[in-house]
């Protein structure tokens, strides 16, 4: 029988994403940014699991501040600018626990404020820490389902390659997908491995 599992699963919670943030909209460098709503979905369903109010200043030249505003949850994460090694810089959350640079912040289930990965240390774990080589190959082909946009994935033997996506990826991703086959199929990965 399986041990109970005791650490979060981290996607399973709420994430902020300094990159994904500034391709939406939600901050941009050197501007303050009003209120603006934000979502976070379920990766499997789709569904709407939470849902608030992102404020941002990043009128600075080297420092900046976001605002999370939720139903009973408000938290304000600095943000810094960091110099890059052949000039200009980057810009990272400031970890309010660690004081430590982080481009994204995890709040896993159950916590009451978003902390960069190194904090949450044993506590919790990626999606495909928990599982066994099964469970991995089904998360590796829901990815691929999104990389190569097909609709449905299980209706292909091998999916189809999407317009304007180069051969050399498509055959990559496709090598990738026959792996993850072999092993939802029975075949040990030892054995495609050495073929």
């Amino acid at each position: 029988m399986a041990r109970q599992r005791e650490r979060a699963c981290l996607e399973q919670g709420l994430k902020l994403d300094l990159v994904q943030l500034a391709r939406r909209g939600f901050i941009q460098f050197g501007a303050n940014v009003g209120p603006r709503s934000i979502q976070w979905n379920d990766g499997t369903s789709g569904e709407v699991i939470a849902s608030g109010v992102i404020t941002a200043d990043m009128s600075g030249s080297d420092f900046g501040w976001l605002q999370i505003n939720m139903d009973n949850f408000q938290q304000c994460v600095e943000l810094i600018l960091m110099p890059r090694h052949f000039g200009g810089g980057q810009w990272y959350f400031l970890c309010s626990e660690l004081n430590r640079p982080a481009s994204v912040l995890w709040r896993p289930p159950g916590a009451l404020f978003f902390r960069c990965r190194q904090y949450w240390g044993r506590r919790a774990a990626y999606l495909c820490q928990f599982g066994n080589p099964i469970d991995r190959a089904h998360i590796g082909r829901a990815k691929l389902k999104v990389k190569l946009r097909s609709p449905n994935l299980d209706d292909w033997g091998i999916p189809p390659k999407p317009p304007k996506m180069r051969w050399a990826t498509y055959d990559r991703l496709i090598e990738q997908y026959l792996k993850y086959d072999a092993v939802l199929g029975g075949v040990p990965i030892q054995q495609i491995s050495n073929a």
